[in-house]
């Protein structure tokens, strides 16, 4: 980018408003890793796919946010991810009832170029729409009020305005970057950016906040798809032809659509905010325009576990707990159970968040820190980074309950109808228990039910498949025995889900 982006930046002066009723499609990025959040949030199974505040996961509260809107018509949600989380976002939208188009992207490039390949998703199936972009990864407690602003945000962005949210500040957040608010517009509680500041330092944030006008920048937008379209077209035309290349070239595989790999390769790295908006405030002449509205509708973008505690509900003593928990004389402490009983005495503002294979203790002012935890994990190539010993694949989950030389224990759930690649292993060998439900068994060329309390042996180097044939999930023990016992270690001949790997 230039010191100044607006000097490559020349909307035409004759680009038309116009008031006609749109369409509204819910674009949801959900390609964050969310590693502040570890142990619960890892690199395979990230913040926005976990049940944070509620039975539902933070991407399922974003599709249900535009639930009961009245008076828009709200298409299908966009979701723009990466392969990693395909079939679980999946599995989400059907528990939902929800249809989505979900597109994969082989590469991260920050926001402009995922919003911009939704946008050509979204003007090839509809007619220039209006998209509501909405990270995954965030909460909105107060649904009404949020739902309300979406009114005012459609006028808006039905008008021709690129329009952003900005969360009206209770505290001088230095976490946060700002946007400050010019003229008033003609929609009331509307206004003109007049400009964007980073995170800034604390003396800076209570000055912000004191003087009134600025907000913290939410990362949500809303404009009609031929307005980004020409906005990104003006401003960064490499992100657009790249991603033009990249969807022109993309295939449909089962239920996503991946866009080319090769022609994706090419495309810059940029957020919507640098790639556009900050040039639109840098130059109010310019059209489209750039609106914000303030927002107050208890958002939080879940950013570090302090946040989470300040946004669960509290007991009388400031205490938020989930799971197998015993507190004795605690105060302002958030403690998360997943497998066993955690009991805390005595402690004070303290994060305590137990799983299978990790345990986090940290001071609620330092829970920002967790990153440098995870960098160290990094660095030594811990696997408690990449992902939870529950591992989620399209068919259901497996849960590894035991391992050892040469032996390793699995707990399998095969979801009703669902079913494994056709496979074989080179290294070991598998014995099947059902304790739930009934299995249909592929095994060289036979193939035969085994059910509760049967079991079958699968001999190193046959060819095998596990198929749920049933109404409910089928649940077994898998006892591996071999040489190795690496998930590579696997030869697939056939997939219902087109996978290569895993």
């Amino acid at each position: 980018m230039p010191d100044d982006p607006a000097e490559n930046c020349h909307f035409p002066s004759d680009q038309t408003n116009t008031y006609m009723k749109h369409t509204l499609i819910p674009v949801i990025l959900s390609g964050g890793s969310g590693t502040r959040l570890w142990p619960l949030s890892r690199q395979q199974y990230p913040k926005q796919l976990l049940p944070l505040v509620n039975r539902y996961s933070l991407l399922q509260e974003t599709v249900r946010r535009l639930d009961g809107l009245e008076d828009i018509a709200v298409q299908s949600s966009i979701i723009v991810s990466n392969e990693e989380y395909r079939f679980v976002i999946a599995e989400q939208l059907r528990v939902l009832g929800k249809i989505g188009k979900i597109i994969l992207e082989p590469y991260g490039r920050n926001t402009a170029p995922a919003l911009t390949i939704a946008a050509l998703a979204a003007m090839q199936d509809s007619d220039d729409p209006v998209l509501l972009v909405m990270p995954s990864d965030h909460v909105i407690t107060d649904i009404s009020v949020f739902q309300a602003i979406i009114h005012k945000g459609m006028t808006l962005a039905e008008s021709g305005m690129l329009v952003t949210f900005g969360i009206t500040p209770n505290a001088p957040e230095t976490g946060y970057g700002y946007i400050q608010y010019g003229t008033a517009l003609h929609e009331p509680g509307t206004f003109r950016i007049a400009r964007f500041v980073e995170k800034p330092d604390l003396a800076t944030a209570q000055n912000y906040l004191e003087e009134g006008s600025y907000l913290w920048n939410s990362g949500m937008f809303m404009m009609r798809a031929s307005i980004w379209l020409t906005a990104i077209d003006t401003c960064r035309r490499d992100i657009l032809e790249a991603c033009r290349a990249a969807w022109q070239s993309g295939s449909i595989d089962g239920d996503f659509y991946r866009i080319d790999k090769t022609a994706f390769a090419a495309c810059p790295s940029d957020s919507i905010d640098y790639a556009v908006m900050e040039t639109l405030s840098a130059r109010p002449d310019m059209l489209p325009p750039g609106a914000i509205i303030p927002l107050s509708a208890g958002w939080s973008d879940i950013g570090a576990w302090d946040a989470l505690w300040r946004t669960l509900q509290k007991d009388e003593s400031g205490n938020v707990v989930r799971g197998d928990v015993l507190l004795h004389a605690c105060h302002d402490t958030l403690a998360f159970s997943e497998h066993r009983l955690v009991a805390c005495i005595g402690v004070e503002n303290v994060v305590i968040v137990e799983t299978s294979d990790a345990v986090l203790v940290a001071h609620q002012d330092k829970t920002q820190e967790v990153k440098h935890i995870v960098d160290i994990l990094k660095q030594r190539n811990r696997p408690e980074i990449r992902s939870h010993r529950k591992i989620y694949r399209p068919w259901g989950w497996y849960d590894s309950v035991d391992r050892g030389e040469r032996f390793q224990v699995k707990r399998i759930v095969v979801n009703p109808g669902a079913a494994l690649s056709l496979q074989m292993h080179h290294h070991r060998a598998e014995h099947w228990i059902v304790v739930r439900g009934t299995a249909q068994v592929t095994r060289a060329d036979k193939t035969f039910l085994v059910s509760e309390n049967e079991s079958t042996f699968i001999p190193l180097g046959t060819p095998h498949r596990l198929e749920n044939p049933g109404r409910v999930p089928l649940e077994m023990i898998e006892v591996q025995s071999g040489s190795y016992l690496g998930e590579d270690d696997i030869v697939r001949f056939e997939d219902k889900y087109g996978r290569k790997e895993n």
